[in-house]
C-alpha cells in the first residue's frame, strides 16, 4: 500500500468514525471547520488519486456526479404496498384474518410510524453500500445511488461484521419540513414553480441529474426493514434493534403490541404526538412481528397478509375569523389573511389570543389567496370557519360553518379598493385574479420587498443583509432603491438600531450594527459586484423575469446594452420567451426612472455582459420548429439539447400545446406530457431521430 492510499484510508475511517458519532450518537467529536479541512484534504487527495477512492468515502455525501440516466434495476425481493383502512373496526378485522390464519397460535405485533416520503431499497455488499434503488412499480425500480448517498445519516459502511455477505435495507426517503420551507421560499423568490408537499419535493430531488444538487436540498431516510437470505433475525424487533446496532436511522418511534386493541392504542396516541415531528407522517403500520409467521401468512400478488396501514385523516378544526388583514408583495399584489382565534377565545383581545390547535401548532392566521376565493367563501368577520393545513404545513381556510352565523354579529369582508399601505387606488389587470397597488414607487411593502429580492442569494447573494437589516434601512431613509446599498458608508451604517415586530408570533428582535455586523455588510456588498450578468437581471425584479428566464435572456442577447435596445420582435425569437415577457421587458427597460437606476448600478461596477459565450448559430434548419424536451437521454444532458436546437434557429417550450411540433421524449419521461402529445396529435420523436434532423446528418 502506498502512503498517499494509506493516508486516504486513514482520512476516510476517520471521518466515517466522526459522521457515525454526530448522526447516531448526536456526538460532535470535532469542530465543523475541523471536519470540513480534512474532508477537503481527502477530496483533494481523491481528485489526484482517483483509483484509491473508497466506495464508502465521505466526499461522495456532498455529490458532484451527473447522470445522464438512471438504470432500471430489478428488485431481489418485491416491494410490495401495504392495504390501507382509516377505521379502527377494519383493524380488528385485519386482526380476525390474522388470528385465524394463523390458527390459534399466538402473535404480537410492531406499530411504526408511516412517514410520508419515497420508498427506497440500498444492497450492501461486504458491509459496504453497494446500490440504492427506487420502488418504482415494486418489481424494478431506477438506480439512483450516486443520489442516496448524500443522504448524511445513511452508512455508507456498517458498524460490526456480523452480517450476511449480501443483504437489503428499505426505509422512506423524506425531506423536513425546514428543508422544504426552504426550498419552496426559494423557487418562489426565483419566480419558479413551488412543491405542493414535502414528499413531491422529495420525489424530485431523488431523481435529480446532478447528486451535488440532491446533496444540497438536505434529505434524510428512515430504515424500516432489513432483508437476506439467510434467517438472520427471528422478528421484525430484533431487526429494528439490530439495524439501530448497525449505524442505520431508525425511526425511535415504534412499539411492540401484544395485541391489536394496544395497537389501536399506540394509534390514538400518536394522533397529535405526530405532529411534533419535523416531518410529514400520515399514518401507522402494523406487523406481524415473528418473520416465521409473516412467511405463513403469505401475501397476495400486491400486498402482505401480515401488515396493514393505518392511515389519519387530515384534521380540520373550527376557528372564528376575527378580521381580514391584506398584505402586499413586492409585486404589489394584494393578499387577503384570515386572523383566527380558537372558540373559545372569541370575546379576548386579538393580542391576547394563541390560535386554534391544529397539527401541532397554534395557528393565527391563514392565507385565503385572492378576492376570488373571499367571494366563494362568502366570510363575515366573526364566523366561525374551518382551518387545515395544507400538506401539514400551509394553514388555510376550507369553509365557512353557516349554521353558526350570527347576522347581528358578523360583518361582511369586502375586499379594499385602496392599497393598505400607501392607500393607492388598487387595480386588477386582465385575466388575472390577484388586485395589484400600482405605486410601485411610493408603497412601502413593495419597495422593501424589491431590495429584499435583489440581495436574495440567487440574485446578488448579499448574505449580511436581510429583511429585518432592509426594514432598518428603509426607516432611516438610507435605501430607497437597490442601488442606494452601493452608496452605504461605515459612518452611515455604525450604530443604527430598532426592535423588529414579527407579526405571526408578536415577538421583537433587536437589529443593532456594530462594528463587525457593518463591515460584513459592506463586504457583502462589495461582493455582489463579481456575481454574473444572469444574477443581475433576476435581481431586477422584472415582471415575469424569474431566474430562469433571466438565464436564457443573458444567454442570448450577451449585455445589458443589448437586451435594452432588443424590439419587441427580437423579443418573442428567443426560446420561451413570449407576448408577456417581451412587454413587460419592453415597459420595464422603456421607464425612465429604471434607466436610472440601471445606470447606477453600472457605475457602482456590477456585471452588465455575460460572462459565457453567446450562443453559436450552426443552421436554420430548426427555423419555425417548437420543441419540448422531456426525460433522461443517452448523448446529451436537456440544458446541451436545449443549446442544439436553438443553435439550429429552434425555439424550446416548457409545456405541450397544440401548437408544439415536437416532443422530444427520452427515457423516463413525464406520462402526463407523453399523454397530453399524443391526445393533441403532437410529433414524439427520439433523440436518434432530433440528431437526422441536424445538419450532416
Amino acid at each position: 500500500m502506498t502512503p498517499v492510499q494509506q493516508q486516504i484510508n486513514e482520512l476516510t475511517d476517520r471521518l466515517n468514525y466522526y459522521n457515525d458519532r454526530y448522526y447516531q450518537d448526536s456526538v460532535s467529536e470535532i469542530s465543523d471547520q475541523e471536519f470540513d479541512a480534512l474532508l477537503k484534504l481527502l477530496g483533494d487527495l481523491e481528485k489526484s488519486h482517483p483509483e484509491f477512492r473508497r466506495d464508502d468515502s465521505p466526499t461522495q455525501r456532498v455529490g458532484g456526479t451527473i447522470s445522464k440516466t438512471f438504470q432500471t434495476v430489478y428488485h431481489r425481493y418485491p416491494m410490495l404496498s401495504l392495504d390501507n383502512t382509516y377505521s379502527e373496526d377494519e383493524l380488528r378485522q385485519f386482526d380476525t384474518r390474522v388470528k385465524k390464519a394463523l390458527g390459534g397460535e399466538a402473535y404480537e405485533y410492531v406499530c411504526e410510524l408511516k412517514f410520508d416520503g419515497i420508498s427506497l431499497s440500498f444492497t450492501y455488499e461486504n458491509g459496504v453500500l453497494k446500490r440504492g434503488v427506487t420502488r418504482g412499480d415494486g418489481r424494478r425500480g431506477d438506480d439512483i445511488t450516486h443520489n442516496i448517498k448524500t443522504i448524511k445519516s445513511l452508512p455508507l459502511r456498517i458498524r460490526g461484521t456480523d452480517v450476511p455477505p449480501v443483504f437489503e435495507v428499505r426505509g422512506e426517503g423524506f425531506m423536513p419540513f425546514s428543508s422544504f420551507q426552504r426550498l419552496n421560499a426559494d423557487l418562489e423568490e426565483m419566480g419558479e414553480q413551488t412543491y405542493a408537499n414535502p414528499r413531491n419535493a422529495a420525489s424530485g430531488a431523488f431523481k435529480l441529474q446532478d447528486s451535488s444538487e440532491t446533496a444540497r436540498r438536505n434529505l434524510d431516510c428512515y430504515i424500516y426493514s432489513f432483508l437476506s437470505d439467510d434467517d438472520f433475525f427471528p422478528t421484525h424487533e430484533s431487526s429494528l434493534a439490530g439495524l439501530r446496532k448497525m449505524g442505520f436511522n431508525v425511526s425511535p418511534g415504534w412499539r411492540k403490541c401484544s395485541d391489536i386493541e394496544e395497537a389501536i392504542l399506540y394509534i390514538r396516541e400518536w394522533q397529535e404526538k405526530r405532529f411534533e415531528l419535523p416531518l410529514a407522517t400520515d399514518g401507522i403500520v402494523i406487523k406481524v412481528n415473528s418473520y416465521s409467521q409473516q412467511q405463513e401468512l403469505g401475501a397476495t400478488a400486491k400486498s402482505p397478509r401480515w401488515a396493514i396501514s393505518f392511515k389519519y385523516q387530515a384534521e380540520n378544526k373550527p376557528a372564528v375569523l376575527r378580521k381580514v388583514s391584506y398584505q402586499v408583495g413586492r409585486t404589489g399584489a394584494v393578499t387577503p389573511v384570515a386572523n383566527l382565534c380558537a372558540i373559545e377565545e372569541r370575546d379576548l383581545p386579538y393580542d391576547k389570543v394563541k390560535g386554534v390547535h391544529l397539527s401541532g401548532t397554534r395557528v393565527k392566521r391563514a392565507t385565503l389567496h385572492n378576492a376570488n376565493e373571499l367571494e366563494r367563501l362568502g366570510l363575515r368577520t366573526g364566523d366561525v370557519v374551518f382551518v387545515e393545513k395544507s400538506g401539514e404545513i400551509i394553514p388555510k381556510v376550507t369553509g365557512v360553518d353557516v349554521a353558526q352565523r350570527d347576522f347581528f354579529l358578523t360583518e361582511p369582508v369586502t375586499f379594499p379598493l385602496n392599497c393598505p399601505e400607501c392607500g393607492a387606488l388598487l387595480i386588477r389587470r386582465e385575466g388575472e385574479a390577484a388586485w395589484y397597488c400600482p405605486d410601485e414607487r411610493g408603497c412601502p411593502p413593495q419597495i422593501k420587498g424589491r431590495i429584499e429580492h435583489f440581495i436574495h442569494r440567487k440574485a446578488m447573494n448579499i448574505e449580511s443583509l436581510g429583511e429585518g437589516k432592509i426594514e432598518l434601512l428603509f426607516d432611516r431613509g438610507l435605501v430607497r432603491s437597490p442601488a442606494d446599498l452601493y452608496d452605504l458608508t461605515y459612518d452611515q451604517l455604525l450604530g443604527l438600531e430598532k426592535n423588529i415586530l414579527n407579526e405571526e408570533t408578536g415577538k421583537s428582535k433587536r437589529i443593532s450594527f456594530r462594528e463587525k455586523t457593518v463591515d460584513n455588510i459592506l463586504k457583502g456588498i462589495e461582493l455582489s459586484k463579481t456575481v454574473p450578468f444572469r444574477n443581475l437581471l433576476f435581481a431586477l425584479g422584472i415582471r415575469f423575469v424569474g431566474a430562469t428566464v433571466a438565464e436564457k435572456l443573458a444567454a442570448y442577447f450577451g449585455t445589458m446594452e443589448a437586451l435594452q435596445a432588443a424590439s419587441y420582435e427580437q423579443l418573442v425569437a428567443v426560446p420561451e420567451i413570449g407576448d408577456k415577457i417581451a412587454l413587460s421587458l419592453k415597459a420595464y427597460f422603456e421607464d425612465a426612472y429604471n434607466q436610472l437606476e440601471i445606470a447606477r448600478l453600472k457605475a457602482a461596477g456590477l456585471k452588465f455582459e455575460n460572462d459565457g459565450k453567446p450562443v453559436e448559430v450552426e443552421s436554420d434548419v430548426l427555423a419555425g420548429k417548437t420543441f419540448v424536451i422531456s426525460g433522461v437521454f443517452l448523448h446529451y444532458d436537456r440544458e446541451e439539447l436545449k443549446q442544439k436546437i436553438e443553435a439550429n434557429g429552434g425555439k424550446v417550450l416548457s409545456g405541450v400545446s397544440g401548437k408544439l411540433n415536437y416532443l422530444l421524449a427520452g427515457d423516463n419521461m413525464g406520462p402526463s406530457k407523453l399523454e397530453k402529445a399524443q391526445k393533441l396529435g403532437v410529433t414524439i420523436i427520439s433523440e436518434e431521430e432530433f440528431t437526422g434532423m441536424l445538419p450532416g446528418a
